[in-house]
């Protein structure tokens, strides 16, 4: 496959241990199929979703090395993922945490499993509400998708159910299921925008 200079990732969703669902964004200059992506070792899946911003988007399933999906599993609170960007020059991820210690074991984690990460920066925000959530999520939204990844909602069996959720946010089972797919919605448009041929292709 021919070498690419910069991949975005601005969706990451953990299906179950050791493999993960990438949505990334490849420069339409750089004419990849996904016959070319499929020739990666990690790579079991790969779907062209159309384009976006001028890049061709592909939804991606990947199973991770056993050292990082270790890593992983030995954090449970490892941080929701707000930007990945990867470059020869290494993977360079935006990552929020619910307070610093869950910050702290997950670097340890990664240390302790032979992944070496590099902290570029931090920032703290001590006030989070609906103006500051990502892809413009509200902050019930985002309490929401937050709980429901972490209670494991997204895995393959799921390990909880939405009245289980439910129940935990104190919501109706119907309010939670519409919360949920509200912000899913949401973060479909944020990262893949509204172009035509998206639209096309989702009929």
């Amino acid at each position: 496959m021919e070498q690419v200079d910069e991949i975005q990732c601005p969706h990451v969703l953990g299906l179950e241990q050791g493999l993960q669902l990438f949505v990334v964004e490849i420069d339409s200059t750089e004419t990849l199929a996904e016959e070319d992506l499929l020739e990666l070792d990690e790579v079991i899946e790969a779907t062209e979703l159309g384009s976006a911003r001028g890049k061709e988007v592909f939804k991606l399933e990947a199973v991770l090395r056993e050292s990082v999906a270790e890593a992983f599993e030995d954090t449970p609170d490892a941080g929701l993922v707000d930007a990945i960007q990867i470059t020869p020059q290494g993977w360079y991820e935006q990552k929020v945490f619910k307070d610093y210690p869950a910050f702290n074991t997950f670097q340890t984690s990664c240390e302790e499993h032979g992944i070496s990460v590099e902290i570029v920066s931090i920032t703290h925000d001590s006030s989070p509400s609906e103006e500051s959530a990502p892809y413009g999520l509200t902050e019930r939204q985002y309490e929401a998708l937050s709980l429901a990844l972490s209670r494991g909602y997204y895995e393959r069996p799921r390990q909880t159910t939405a009245e289980e959720l439910a129940d935990e946010l104190g919501v109706s089972q119907p309010s939670l299921s519409d919360l949920i797919g509200r912000a899913e919605r949401q973060l479909v448009t944020a990262t893949l925008g509204t172009s035509p041929r998206l639209e096309m292709l989702s009929q």
